[in-house]
């Protein structure tokens, strides 16, 4: 066929695919003699149904349902051969005519091309014959039987025969390209895959290939349970052509998925959903008209290539489409470029490209594989497996998992069974075990066929450990090549034909051989190559060990400088192999190796996954002597690690039993006392049934054991010798404790009697929850009955429920200064109710000044600002305690009534230029400097689905840290004399808990961005709809800087290019929220009692929203011509260290949170991220950030400070509302009294 190759007309156009073939087939009402004909009267079962034998019977019937297709817009169109495999056709007994089948169907697709093409009116056109491959009616993934996970009904070797027969056929009969099609199973996919390229051997001829995957439901996973990002990690070996969806869904539900591949492959993507969602008689109701339009609108957010129809389409479908899309861009198929390794399980997991320096020994860049599932390494895991005791073992992999572990290493290598059958059963059943079948497989064996039987028996993407040069150039070339055909990334052993890489010249050696056959004669991407660099044992005593671990340590900076892109590896305990039967030793040589290892740009080791002990935690005599050995500083330090070692190992025994004796012997009711105040729940049910065996009544275990320990926890909070995570923990432990008692309670009424009732809520307009969150736990673990009325509260119904509980106390929370009005609204409500009860108010937006000037005068009752959650059982004890009540209350009014009066004076005294003044002090730029204005690439609006394991890179535990109250410096905090180990302990369970979040992808964080051609106009920005505009459609007021101090004032828009410079600059916009997901994963930790882990994922999901928005605002300077320079650190981008700002409505320089209103116009974050705005102009969810981005090289951060009436008077009419109006939005930056 003349004109352009398929993968030319793809980048030229959209190509439209043809719709259902047995949609048509059941139009021409064929019976069973119509299917037989006279070849196959005698044919002994019955084959109705059988839709590919008509390609041999009925062949005019195909035909001409492909004409009608190619008449009705059709570029491509689909050989009748889906179940034509032997596989399907043994339900038929029709296996025999397979290879005619397909050759058949080849032929009447050709045919009908011909014809078609024959038509003077369509000789300008072409068309494209696609071998269509099925998926077969079986799956190597599960099992049939539901009693034996391990019960497979078909081969990997027999799949890949039966696919090979049918492939070999339509490559004989002419088909354009192939396509693997409905796949719900993706290690059916591979073999299809593995067959492609055996035909290719066979044949000496390669053709394209598309492969289009089915989920089984709108959550985004195939049958299998493998979810869509996962799936292309399986398949992307293939290097395919397009690869998309069918089947399934209408197009409308797969809108998501769509835009979850989009981000992530590197070829086109193509799309052919049925005619909507089945109706209850099972037929299709979706128009043609509303299907194309929905692929149109798809192809204009610049997510196709290919678009065509599946079930219940037919040639009208098909010509609606083709109408639709005629003229439309295709979506830019990305440029092949080295890409993060990906791999798979039922999830995507995505390797680092390399470790970071500036998070050594990091969680969210190096990869973790758990070590247990060896048979060598573990002999609890090898007397189970020889035992057959699979689910023990298998519990030993979920543990591995819950630990943290990325990938599971799977050993099974033992001379006493049969390797090659075992690991084919223990995959099996571990893959049946979703919550381990999660993370990918490194599969390591010693003999070859035991890797290859692992690759057959799993349809995510693994690593196998490992090959090397050992036998050969030869041998290792061709067990590459057979790795990547199997769908692995190979481990490459530093050894070979002289023995193993042992010194660092020779591990340079090795490398450098390996790397240029694996890359520059076989083809692999660097990003699909692990060095597996050998980590060897030192300490041993001889001195030719000494450099083993530097040795390694250099080799990996080696790598990493000299083949960028390739992985390195190592299995990490052998270090320390010479130190056997002292752990707390060999964890500290493992940290300390970790921690060089990582530095110098580690990718990836085996450890054992929860065992691994932070750098920073290592006692400093200990940790000397491990470095002095693994960077072999000198030739005594073996020696010093021994001494040293030795005394930490009789310490730690030592410590073990005496916490054993302090802890278990003690009497029952100290057991409970010191479970809460620990945090401790293993022996919780244990103790308390002791205590009512011991005749206590379930009261007196609250009041006397439980409550004792609360009020100690409370003291030592209070005292600054409990921190608040450990708070935390003993409510958790609190709420178990009283679950456990319920059954012994006679009725509900024996319940224990509270110090006092605190209703507690966050205002009308709010969302953010955290802090009030912290302040109950604090409050219930000091004793008092607290209910929380939630966020976005209106102030009747915090009145109402006031009332009806009879409180004694309420809390209020405001995090945005909006929220401030409504509480000065809540506490209105309260005296025009004839309510006195105290309130208590906190949140970032809160101060003593504006609750003694602004919220205090509106309430006769009392109005008291806590700042901080230590310091609310103090403020509540000295209310509700009749003794302290006056005499505090008193000290309180008198401290507002001075502070009132500052007030009052300061504004008195408060100098500031006049606003006419601060407008000529504004600053004067040079805008004639092409590269001062950022140009981006593309502004259209565009949303971001983030990678959860990058945006860790970014995480800011220093203000994570912060919000538990452990205020200092991060990392130094974690060595501070007196906070270190509170400090240390957080940061551990922070980091688990997000590995968690990870891995199960329990958040999800999005985000959208882009940008419109701006000017400055004095101190307002303008905004254009397009470049060549001359009016603005729409106007951002901003505010300039008055405090007399200043030589320079500052507004935002002086960091837009002027007008009148004649050129056009650039606003950009964002949004970002990591919101999603986040109620649910607080439900499931709030039902298990834990508010611990509850609260860490709400701070958790606040640090990765920050996350995404530093993450994104990388991304924008790269796209805008300003990226970051290559050796920039993650700390100087966490304090801004780059150019350009991304202010957001409701921060010092841009206070007025109404700001949002515009953005929310424009970019429509409601729409495309899920994320709205409150009255008063909160995020919801709470987990959200928003804002501008200016790029000029000299936009700085900067506060606004005080402003006058006269500027608050000219914003307004820029703004277009009243003076009042602007005074709620700006109350704390006025410089006078409203």
């Amino acid at each position: 066929m003349s004109g352009l190759s398929l993968q030319d007309a793809l980048k030229e156009r959209v190509l439209v695919l043809d719709g259902a073939m047995g949609t048509m087939v059941q139009r021409y009402k064929l019976g069973e003699s119509d299917y037989r004909t006279e070849r196959f009267k005698d044919h002994p079962v019955n084959v109705k149904g059988n839709n590919d034998l008509l390609s041999i019977t009925q062949p005019f019937v195909i035909q001409d349902i492909h004409r009608q297709y190619l008449e009705a817009g059709a570029d491509i169109i689909e050989t009748c051969t889906f179940g034509a495999q032997r596989i399907s056709q043994s339900e038929y007994r029709a296996e025999h005519l397979v290879r005619e089948m397909n050759l058949a169907a080849a032929h009447n697709a050709r045919q009908a091309i011909k014809d078609f093409l024959s038509k003077p009116e369509n000789a300008d056109k072409q068309a494209w014959v696609a071998g269509s491959i099925g998926p077969t009616g079986k799956t190597l993934s599960m099992s049939p039987d539901v009693e034996d996970a391990s019960v497979r009904s078909i081969t990997f070797d027999e799949m890949v025969e039966a696919y090979l027969e049918q492939i070999l056929a339509l490559q004989e009969g002419g088909v354009d390209f192939f396509l693997i099609e409905t796949v719900f199973d993706a290690l059916n996919a591979k073999a299809a895959i593995y067959a492609l390229d055996l035909a290719k051997e066979k044949t000496g001829q390669s053709l394209p290939l598309m492969i289009s995957v089915t989920i089984a439901d709108k959550s985004g996973r195939t049958l299998c349970g493998q979810t869509l990002e996962a799936f292309w990690a399986s398949v992307c070996h293939a290097k395919p052509l397009l690869v998309g969806m069918n089947c399934a869904l209408g197009a409308e539900e797969m809108a998501p998925h769509l835009q979850s591949l989009n981000s992530l492959v590197n070829c086109g993507i193509s799309c052919y959903p049925n005619a909507g969602l089945p109706n209850a008689e099972g037929g299709y109701d979706e128009t043609p008209e509303h299907m194309a339009g929905v692929l149109a609108d798809y192809i204009k957010k610049g997510w196709l290539n290919l678009v065509g129809g599946c079930c219940g389409t037919s040639p009208d479908y098909i010509r609606a489409i083709a109408q639709a899309v005629k003229g439309l861009q295709p979506r830019a198929i990305p440029e092949v470029r080295p890409t993060p390794a990906l791999l798979s399980g039922l999830e995507l997991y995505r390797l680092p490209e390399k470790s970071l320096a500036a998070q050594p020994n990091s969680a969210a860049s190096f990869t973790m594989i758990g070590e247990r599932c060896n048979l060598s390494g573990s002999a609890k895991f090898a007397r189970l497996i020889r035992s057959k005791d699979y689910e023990a073992a298998l519990a030993i992999a979920r543990r591995q998992v819950e630990n943290g572990a990325n990938v599971i290493d799977i050993n099974l290598d033992d001379s006493m069974h049969n390797s090659v059958q075992e690991m084919e059963h223990f995959l099996r059943l571990l893959t049946s075990e979703p919550d381990i079948a999660s993370v990918p497989i490194m599969l390591d064996s010693s003999h070859w066929e035991v890797l290859v039987a692992g690759l057959k028996s799993l349809a995510g993407r693994s690593l196998v450990n490992s090959i090397s040069l050992k036998e050969g150039e030869a041998e290792f070339k061709r067990k590459a090549l057979e790795i990547r055909r199997l769908g692995g990334l190979p481990v490459i052993m530093c050894f070979d034909e002289k023995g193993q890489g042992d010194t660092l010249e020779r591990k340079k050696e090795i490398v450098d051989r390996a790397c240029h056959i694996l890359i520059d004669e076989l083809g692999l991407a660097p990003s699909e190559i692990v060095l597996d660099l050998a980590v060897l044992s030192v300490a041993t005593g001889i001195e030719s060990h000494a450099s083993y671990g530097l040795d390694f340590i250099e080799a990996v900076a080696y790598v990493n400088k000299v083949w960028p892109g390739v992985m390195t590896n190592g299995g990490i305990s052998n270090v320390s192999f010479s130190l056997r039967g002292n752990n707390p030793a060999r964890e500290a040589m493992h940290a300390v190796f970790l921690h060089y290892a990582c530095r110098a740009g580690l990718t990836m080791g085996i450890v054992n996954a929860g065992m691994l002990k932070n750098y920073d935690e290592i006692a400093p005599d200990l940790r000397q002597a491990v470095e002095d050995v693994i960077l072999n500083k000198d030739p005594e330090a073996a020696e010093r690690l021994l001494e040293v070692a030795e005394r930490h190992r009789a310490d730690s025994s030592a410590a073990v039993v005496s916490s054993q004796d302090d802890w278990r012997k003690a009497k029952v009711g100290e057991r409970l006392k010191n479970a809460l105040v620990r945090g401790l729940t293993d022996y919780l049910a244990e103790d308390i049934k002791e205590a009512i065996a011991e005749g206590m009544t379930p009261l007196q275990v609250v009041e006397q054991a439980l409550m004792g320990g609360m009020r100690h926890v409370g003291e030592l909070f209070g005292s600054g010798k409990m921190f608040l995570p450990q708070v935390v923990k003993s409510a958790r432990v609190m709420k178990k404790a009283v679950a456990c008692l319920e059954p012994y309670f006679a009725d509900s009424q024996n319940g224990q009697e509270l110090r006092g009732r605190i209703l507690m809520a966050t205002v009308k307009g709010d969302v953010h929850d955290i802090g009030k969150n912290i302040v109950s736990v604090v409050l219930g673990c000091n004793g008092f009955q607290v209910e929380d009325l939630g966020v976005m509260v209106p102030e009747s119904d915090i009145v109402t429920k006031a009332i009806e509980t009879k409180a004694q106390m309420i809390g209020l929370s405001a995090l945005i200064t909006p929220s401030l009005d409504e509480i000065v609204n809540v506490v209105k409500c309260l005296e025009d109710a004839g309510v006195r009860i105290p309130v208590m108010v906190g949140g970032a937006a809160t101060s003593p000044i504006h609750t003694a000037v602004k919220i205090a005068p509106h309430y006769s009752g009392l109005v008291i600002y806590v700042p901080d959650a230590s310091l609310v059982t103090e403020v509540v004890n000295n209310i509700l305690n009749s003794e302290s009540k006056s005499t505090y209350e008193a000290a309180i009014r008198s401290e507002q009534e001075a502070l009132r009066e500052q007030w009052q004076n300061r504004l008195h005294n408060l100098e500031l230029h006049s606003f006419a003044e601060a407008c000529k002090r504004s600053p004067h730029f040079n805008w004639q400097v092409s590269s001062d204005i950022a140009q981006p690439q593309d502004p259209s609006v565009k949303v971001v689905d983030f990678d959860l394991r990058e945006l860790s890179n970014y995480v800011n535990w220093q203000e994570f840290l912060a919000a538990w109250g452990l205020k200092g410096l991060y990392p130094d905090i974690l060595n501070d004399a007196e906070l270190g180990d509170k400090a240390n302990k957080l940061y551990a369970d922070g980091r688990s808990v997000l590995e968690y979040i990870m891995r199960t992808k329990a958040l999800k964080v999005r985000g959208i961005y882009g940008f419109w051609p701006a000017n400055s106009s004095g101190e307002d920005i303008l905004i254009y709809a397009k470049e060549s505009d001359v009016e603005p459609t729409t106007i951002l007021p901003t505010l300039r800087q008055q405090a007399e101090n200043l030589e320079v004032c500052l507004a935002l828009a002086d960091f837009i290019a002027p007008k009148e410079c004649g050129r056009k600059d650039w606003l950009g916009m964002f949004a970002v929220s990591s919101g999603a997901g986040l109620p649910e994963l607080k439900a499931k930790y709030e039902e298990q009692n834990d508010e611990y882990h509850a609260l860490m994922v709400g701070f958790l999901a606040d640090r990765l929203c920050e996350a995404a928005a530093e993450c994104l605002h990388k991304k924008v300077r790269s796209i805008c011509g300003y990226a970051d320079p290559d050796n920039i650190s993650m700390q100087d981008i966490l304090l801004h260290h780059t150019r350009g700002i991304r202010p957001a409505p409701g921060y010092p320089s841009c206070p007025d949170h109404s700001n949002k209103a515009l953005i929310w116009h424009l970019l429509k974050p409601t729409e495309h991220i899920g994320v709205c705005l409150t009255d008063s102009y909160a995020l919801s969810p709470a987990s959200s950030i928003c804002g501008f981005y200016f790029s000029a090289p000299w936009a700085r951060y900067f506060s606004l400070g005080k402003i006058s009436r006269e500027q608050a008077e000219d914003y307004s009419k820029r703004c277009g509302r009243t003076l009042p109006e602007t005074e709620r939005w700006l109350g704390t930056n006025l410089g006078y009294e409203p």
